[in-house]
């Protein structure tokens, strides 16, 4: 951002986003993808009669998106269970606690360590280039990388008893994965709609910048868990309207052509 502004000469906030709070950005835009990825998740549970409270969560990563996800499951009430990097994976069977949590900020935002560390402190079990994906838990955030959860993974997680798959990371899920979730009427999220929570959040941004205004960190979270509940509906009953209840991938697929296509006729782009 500061060298947009010295080669440009423009000292407007709204080009660009994810600026830093002190020179026009929004509180809670780190945390916004790993939130709405949670928030998306509870609002499929509910469809089911079920929310996150309670629930066993395996996360993949220690990243950006999977800390902040674990953090707003365990402000939820649920119990995360595993977090992972390139190296390998933990599992904490009674969960992490917060103060666990924090030292996973400290490691891997300030001291960037590895993961590892983490269960030699801790004495939990830790498989070298292991992933989250064998072990029993209700919900799944795939919070890393792209295709980081193949058939085999789906596999173990719906023999698992896995009820919800929401994605934070960008297309963490390979097709097979995809369709064997899809098959086994998993509420399974693609990541278009349940880490569109950063985004949306560039957005708040942008308009706080509009307005030379700054929303608190409550209000911004509020907002931003008001939009998630806004796209988990569309694709809800996207894929509702169109005979197969409960497909987020069909529905967010579909809402989001939509959105596009109606903007063009209304442009005058499309006849």
């Amino acid at each position: 951002y500061g060298a947009f502004r010295k080669i440009t000469n423009v000292h407007g906030t709204c080009v660009l986003t994810g600026k830093g709070p002190t020179y026009g950005g929004s509180l809670i835009r780190p945390q916004a993808t790993g939130y709405g990825d949670v928030y998306f998740c509870q609002e499929m549970l509910k469809t089911k009669g079920e929310e996150m409270k309670g629930k066993t969560v395996t996360v993949s990563g220690s990243g950006n998106v999977a800390q902040y996800a674990a953090e707003k499951c365990l402000e939820l009430g649920a119990k995360v269970v595993t977090m992972s990097d390139s190296s390998g994976c933990i599992y904490v069977p009674d969960g992490i606690t917060h103060e666990q949590w924090e030292y996973i900020m400290e490691l891997k935002n300030v001291k960037r360590g590895r993961i590892k560390e983490f269960a030699e402190n801790y004495d939990v079990e830790y498989v070298e280039n292991g992933r989250p994906w064998g072990y029993k838990c209700d919900v799944a955030l795939p919070c890393a990388t792209q295709n980081e959860l193949d058939g085999k993974d789906a596999q173990k997680l719906v023999d698992n008893g896995v009820i919800a798959v929401g994605e934070g990371a960008n297309m963490p899920t390979t097709l097979e994965g995809i369709n064997i979730f899809l098959e086994n009427k998993i509420l399974y999220s693609p990541g278009k709609a349940s880490n569109a929570g950063g985004v949306a959040t560039s957005g708040l941004e942008m308009a706080q910048n509009s307005q030379r205004y700054f929303w608190s960190a409550e209000e911004v979270d509020e907002k931003l868990h008001s939009i998630m509940v806004g796209i988990h509906k569309a694709s809800y009953d996207t894929a509702k309207l169109f005979d197969d209840p409960g497909n987020y991938v069909l529905g967010a697929n579909i809402a989001g052509f939509l959105k596009v296509a109606n903007a063009m006729v209304a442009m005058g782009y499309l006849a």
